[in-house]
Parts: C-alpha cells; sequence; structure tokens
C-alpha cells in the first residue's frame, strides 16, 4: 500500500503538477495571428455573439466545454474533505471526459457549504458553459442543487453520482435479467443505502418498468417504512412502505431478485444471499470494499450475478461507462438538459452493447481474455471503443425526438463518422479508400487465416462491406477460435475458409511452386517441405492459383521471408526494376507517407525514382495529391556526398518520367515539413506547404525515421503497403493491430479493381 501511495502522488507530481492543461486550438505563430486572436479581431465575434446568443457555439469552445463542480462534501470513499483537498478528483474527471469522448473541461472547486448560495455560483457560470457536470456532493443537498439549477440554467446539468450509477446499474439489470429470464415489472428489489446514487438508480429502473410497491429500502437505521420518522428527506418518502414490522436487511432480503448495495463494507451476508429468489441479481457497489465479494456470493449462491464497483471484479458498475458519452451526444446538439428519456436512451444502447461481439481492443485491454455475454460480462467494459458511436447517438436522438435539442444533427453519416473517427484515427484518412473498396467488392486472401487478430478484423470487414475475406487455416481451428472469442460471423456467410488440410488445394500449392522453381534446384520433395505450415507460401500460390484477388500474410513470420516467397511464386511487374514499400503515418496535425521503409537497403537513383513514382501513385489512392520530397543530409547542394549526389539525380529522372508530378529535393526534413524555412532557402520551390510523401535515401534513413514517429507521436500507421509486385499482396508485421489489418485489406481490394 505504501508504494502505491508514493506511485500516485509521484503521478499526479510529475512530470509537471495535476493531470490538465490548457492547449490553444489556434496558431499564435505572427503578429497577424494575435490580431486576430485578441485586440482588434477579437471584436468581430464578440458582436456576432451580442447580436445572436447561439453563435457561441460557432465562435468560442462553449459546445464542447463542461464544467466539473464540486463543494467536496462527499468526495468518494474519503467523505467532506472539503473543496481543495477534491481538486484531483475533479481533474481526474475531466481527464476521463477528454480521453473517453474529446470533451473539454474545466474543474470548478468551490468552497461553499449552503445549498442555495452554490446554486447561485454555479447558474452565474451558464455563459462559459455547454454543460455542467456535478460531481461528489453530500445528500440530500446534492438533490435539491441539481433540481434548481436544471429549472434555472438552459443547458445540461448532471449529477454523476446520482445519473451516472444509476444509468450504469440500470443496464447492468436489464441484462442480468435477460440472462435469468425474469420481467423487470415482476421482480422484487431490496436497497441498501438511501443517499444519492441509491435514490437515482431506484428513480430509473421505475422508469423502465420496475413497480414502486416491489421495492423495499434500507438506510442507516433500517428499513424506511411510513411515519417512521417526521423529519424523513422527501426522496426517501417516495420508497417507505406501509409498517408491516420488518425493520432490517436481514428482514426484507429473503426472496427477493434483485439486491442493490450503495451503503457499506460487508452489508450483505452469505446467509442472506442464501435467502434470496432463484438467479439473484447482486449489485454491491459500496466503495472501494462491496457490500459483499463476487467470490463470497459464488460461495453462497453459484447462481447469483454480481456487480461491484470495482475493476478487479466481472461486471464492474463504472461510471466512465456513460457520463463522457452522455455529454458528448448532449452536447452535439446544444441539449437545454439531460432529461428521462436520454437517460433511458443511454441505458439501452449500453446494455445492447453488451450482447455484442466482442472487440479486439476490449480484449487486448483486459489481458488477453476473451468474454462473451453472460453472467461475468453483462455490462460493457470501459475500455470498449464502440461506447462512444453507441451511447453519443441514442442520447442526441433522444434529445432531439423529446424536443430539447436546439441544433438537430440532419446528417448522421456525417456525424457517425466524426465520432468513429475519435475512436479510430485512420478512419478520415481511410474513407476514400474504403468508399473505392465498397464499390467493387473483391475478394482478400487473409493467409494467417487462424489468428485472432485476423478473426476480429473479419468481424469488422464483413460489417465495413469493404471485401470478403478468404481464410487459409484449419476450419475446426477457425470455428474454434470464433466461438471462443464471441464473434458473430459465419463461415460461407461472411468468409470462405481455404482448409491447409484439404490434400487437393495443398497438392496445387506445392506443384505451382516447384513448377516455377524446380530450374532453381526445388525437388517435389522440397516444395512440399516449403508449403507445410507456411502461411505466407500458401497464400502467395492461392493467389497466384486465382483464389481470390488478393492477398495479406506476415502476421507470422519474417517480412524478408515472406517477400522472398511472393517474388518467386506471384513476382516482380515486368516494368518494375524493385518492389518497396511505403508507410502512411496519421499524425495529430497532418498525413505522412514515407519510403522506402522495409525492402531495399541502398536503392540507386534509378531505382528510387521508380519507388518515388509508385508511392505517388500509392498517395493517389487516398484522394491526397502527391507532394514530394527527396530527403538528404544536404539542402539543395551543400554537401557533394553520394547520398546527397543520388537524391538529385533522383530528381531529375523522377522530372523526366513525370513532369506533372510536384516534387523537389534534396533537402531537410525540417525544410521539407515547414513552408517557411523552405520559401527562404529555395523561395520558387514547386511545392506548397508541407509535403506529404518523403522518399528516404535508404532503408535505414526510412526505418529510423518511421520508429522514431511512431515513439514519439504515437501515430496511426498504415502498411506497409508492397508496390511492384504483380497481383495486389501485401506483407503485415506481427505488431500490426487489427486496425491496420482492416485498412491493409481495403488497399489490397482497391489496387485488386
Amino acid at each position: 500500500m505504501s508504494d502505491l501511495r508514493q506511485a500516485a502522488l509521484d503521478f499526479h507530481e510529475f512530470p509537471k503538477p495535476g493531470k490538465i492543461e490548457v492547449t490553444p486550438t489556434k496558431s499564435l505563430a505572427t503578429q497577424r495571428d494575435l490580431a486576430l486572436a485578441y485586440s482588434p479581431g477579437v471584436a468581430e465575434p464578440c458582436l456576432d455573439i451580442q447580436a445572436d446568443p447561439a453563435k457561441a457555439y460557432r465562435y468560442t469552445s462553449k459546445g464542447n466545454l463542461v464544467a466539473v463542480i464540486s463543494n467536496g462534501s462527499a468526495v468518494l470513499g474519503l467523505g467532506n474533505i472539503g473543496a481543495l483537498a477534491g481538486k484531483p478528483v475533479m481533474e481526474g474527471k475531466g481527464v476521463l471526459f477528454k480521453k473517453f469522448a474529446g470533451v473539454d473541461v474545466f474543474d470548478i472547486e468551490i468552497d461553499e457549504k449552503d445549498p442555495d448560495k452554490l446554486v447561485e455560483i454555479i447558474a452565474s457560470l451558464e455563459p462559459t458553459f455547454g454543460g455542467i457536470n456535478l460531481e461528489d456532493i453530500k445528500a440530500p443537498e446534492c438533490f435539491y442543487i441539481e433540481q434548481k439549477l436544471r429549472e434555472r440554467m438552459h443547458i445540461p446539468v448532471f449529477h454523476d453520482d446520482q445519473h451516472g450509477t444509476a444509468i450504469i446499474s440500470s443496464a447492468a439489470v436489464l441484462n442480468g435479467l435477460r440472462i435469468v429470464g425474469k420481467k423487470i415489472e415482476d421482480v422484487r428489489l431490496v436497497a441498501s443505502g438511501a443517499g444519492a446514487a441509491s435514490i437515482a438508480c431506484l428513480n430509473l429502473l421505475v422508469s423502465l418498468g420496475m413497480k414502486r410497491e416491489n421495492i423495499v429500502v434500507c438506510d442507516s437505521k433500517g428499513v424506511i417504512y411510513k411515519n417512521r420518522d417526521d423529519r424523513m428527506d422527501d426522496t426517501k418518502k417516495l420508497y417507505a412502505i406501509d409498517d408491516n414490522g420488518t425493520r432490517s436487511l436481514g428482514d426484507v432480503i429473503e426472496n427477493a431478485d434483485i439486491f442493490l448495495g450503495c451503503s457499506a463494507k460487508g452489508l450483505l451476508t452469505a446467509e442472506m444471499v442464501k435467502s434470496m429468489a432463484a438467479s439473484p441479481l447482486i449489485l454491491a457497489l459500496a466503495n472501494p470494499d462491496p457490500e459483499i465479494t463476487p467470490p463470497e456470493a459464488k460461495a453462497a449462491r453459484a447462481d447469483a450475478i454480481v456487480c461491484t464497483g470495482r475493476s478487479d471484479y466481472p461486471n464492474q458498475v463504472n461510471n466512465v461507462l456513460c457520463f463522457p458519452f452522455i455529454f458528448r451526444g448532449a452536447l452535439d446538439v446544444s441539449a437545454t438538459t439531460i432529461n428521462e428519456e436520454m437517460k433511458m436512451a443511454a441505458v439501452h444502447a449500453i446494455a445492447d452493447l453488451a450482447l455484442a461481439e466482442q472487440n479486439e481492443v476490449v480484449t487486448s485491454a483486459y489481458g488477453g481474455n476473451e468474454v462473451s455475454f453472460g453472467p461475468d460480462y453483462i455490462i460493457p467494459k470501459p475500455f470498449d471503443p464502440r461506447l462512444i458511436v453507441r451511447i453519443a447517438p441514442a442520447v442526441a436522438k433522444a434529445a432531439m425526438d423529446s424536443g430539447v435539442a436546439t441544433r438537430p444533427i440532419t446528417d448522421w453519416d456525417a456525424y457517425l463518422e466524426t465520432l468513429t473517427q475519435f475512436v479510430y484515427k485512420t478512419n478520415l484518412f481511410m474513407k476514400p479508400v474504403f468508399d473505392q473498396a465498397k464499390k467493387d467488392k473483391k475478394r482478400v486472401l487473409l493467409a494467417d487465416g487462424e489468428e485472432i487478430k485476423i478473426l476480429h478484423a473479419v468481424q469488422e470487414i464483413s460489417g465495413l462491406g469493404i471485401a470478403y475475406p478468404v481464410l487459409v487455416g484449419r476450419n475446426e481451428v477457425i470455428e474454434q477460435k470464433i466461438r471462443k472469442l464471441g464473434l458473430k460471423i459465419e463461415a460461407g456467410k461472411d468468409f470462405d475458409v481455404l482448409s491447409t488440410d484439404n490434400p487437393e488445394i495443398f497438392e496445387k500449392c506445392w506443384t505451382l511452386y516447384h513448377n516455377k522453381m524446380k530450374r532453381n534446384g526445388v525437388t517435389k520433395a522440397m516444395a512440399q517441405r516449403r508449403m507445410i505450415n507456411n502461411s505466407a507460401a500458401i497464400g502467395s500460390a492461392l493467389l497466384e492459383l486465382g483464389y481470390a484477388d488478393a492477398m495479406l500474410c506476415g502476421l507470422v513470420g519474417t517480412y524478408s521471408a515472406s517477400l522472398g516467397l511472393l517474388k518467386e511464386i506471384v513476382g516482380v511487374k515486368e516494368e518494375v526494376k524493385v518492389p518497396a514499400t511505403v508507410n502512411g503515418l496519421v499524425l495529430s496535425d497532418r498525413n505522412l507517407f514515407l519510403a522506402d521503409t522495409f525492402v531495399n537497403t541502398d536503392p540507386s537513383a534509378e531505382e528510387l525514382a521508380e519507388i518515388t513514382l509508385m508511392a505517388a501513385e500509392e498517395v493517389r489512392r487516398f484522394g491526397i495529391e502527391p507532394q514530394v520530397a527527396l530527403i538528404s543530409h544536404s539542402n539543395y547542394g551543400t554537401s557533394d556526398h553520394p547520398s546527397a549526389v543520388k537524391m538529385r539525380q533522383v530528381l531529375q529522372l523522377v522530372k523526366q518520367l513525370d513532369p506533372t508530378l510536384i516534387i523537389d529535393g534534396e533537402m531537410h526534413c525540417d525544410v521539407a515539413l515547414t513552408e517557411s524555412l523552405r520559401n527562404e532557402m529555395m523561395p520558387d520551390s514547386p511545392l506548397k506547404g508541407a509535403a506529404n510523401l518523403l522518399i528516404m535515401p535508404n532503408m535505414e534513413s526510412a526505418r529510423i525515421s518511421l520508429n522514431l514517429l511512431q515513439g514519439t507521436h504515437t501515430p496511426i500507421t498504415i502498411g506497409p503497403i508492397l508496390m511492384g509486385i504483380k497481383k495486389p499482396a501485401h506483407i503485415l508485421t506481427s505488431k500490426s493491430s487489427v486496425r491496420r489489418i482492416i485498412n491493409m485489406v481495403a488497399v489490397a481490394a482497391v489496387k485488386a479493381q
């Protein structure tokens, strides 16, 4: 525990104190920039907003800015520690907003306990923000404060401790009941705890169909019944039952279908669990220690389904599953509130996502453990990248349907594309390729068909419709893994399998290889051995035999070995001297291509000229007009080193071969990427803006540049795109993600058209 304490303190202190900062969204590099950002230019948007307040969403950050506000009176697990001490929690909330949904946050800690004064302070902040997230304010004041703010403000006000917990818990209840075959209107629920979270959970469950008369609530004094206490909060009175003599949790838990715990450690005993109805659903949400742990509950009742608030047990009820995405949807339509319809839409979206096929990002985030809908997986995991594309649109649509959206979405396809782009940074970059691939769906062979990454990719490819996958592998192994992964794909419908156990296929492959290589000393026996357990060899042969239009291999084995097989079996285009590769990089501020990253160690000027033209053709497939820079340690003739001379020769050769291509060099990388530097050195350079295709003098410099960018910018990589082979074929690397595989399938499919 002492190690955790120090690690947590160091995390918050270094390399700079805190977890958030403000970053400008506009350049402030020149005097003109300053004049536009501030005086005198800033007056123009000010006047426009004065005339039309709605334009604040157009000219300021208001539409994507949420205030996380607390007075520190009920900080989770810590209690009333005060506003300043609660600031690290609020900063953490801001980090989650930004990480999961791209929502900007100012955390505001207010040293005020009086509810009415707090309402006045928060309400006065409305001009600044698009939404208010109330956090860690004690009950019952939190109910009053939220209600008063909702009445006064025309932007969403959301108390996450209440509604976030309620939304996730309700999704868990819906799915738990699905598993055990019970109806929400029939079940009986007992709650331990009557604070903000518990009451909000009950209110939302009633909205979803649970009958109020089937609910019994216990607080620190026992069962809540009518006339128990004249000073009882109104929120508790809603769930007060007729006095039937029961007084404790143990008195009322018998035959209950659901236990909802928002109270304290150990309050639900094993004996109580044993007395519950068949297949009980237990939500033990006290933090950090639940009312009962899952192992304890399971030991008492093997048929129990258990949820907690902890990440080290299955079925974590974590508010991060909803609050970033609810605000994302609400902000995107400038909703004036977050109403019941929007909350229920979020509940159903979350519940339905748990039923969907598993996602590889979720699997990798949780140590490679495969999960599928069932007692130990009734709600999605917090790192499921599909949360934003499921919840935000559902919330936005509910806001529109219920009449609280002031900027309705008119183009849903574009909106979904924007959300998807937030999850998968390559989506916008890949859109022209995806669109072209869909026009003429090609059969793309995936040589490593038994690999888990490939199967996850096939799931996505099937939904995207960018190609028809053909897997190389053993049928029974592929089917077994699909079942284990919980994927919803089917051989013959979503993909085909070319079984490596099929003697006819095996014979065709080794015979082809032997015929091509027999004059190079390859015997029939050698050809047969080459094909055994060699996915790249089998895949190359099947591509050449016409079983598919394009191929991907390389997840297993080395790049050079796979390339050698492709050259032997499929061959290099007659007009091409050497094959080569180009990699695309999606950086935070630009898209960039690098060549040759994987094939040619030290290409000649003639070979580089050919590589440049092939790479430029690949760049155009992405809907981008190539602007080519020939990279060197030399800047426009400052060195006569052979490598610099080679790059100058490349420039002349390319100009002769394609006078229309925009190209310049030799030059440094910073000159290639910065127009102002280039203009100082070469004002008449044909390049405009930043170059988008960098041709390196050799593979060493290309690979170092690629790895350096990957290590410092954490970009998304497309490639390596293999050029010059007779048929469309690409070699992946063992580090390739599922998203990269999908992107490369699309690239291969388009090249096959």
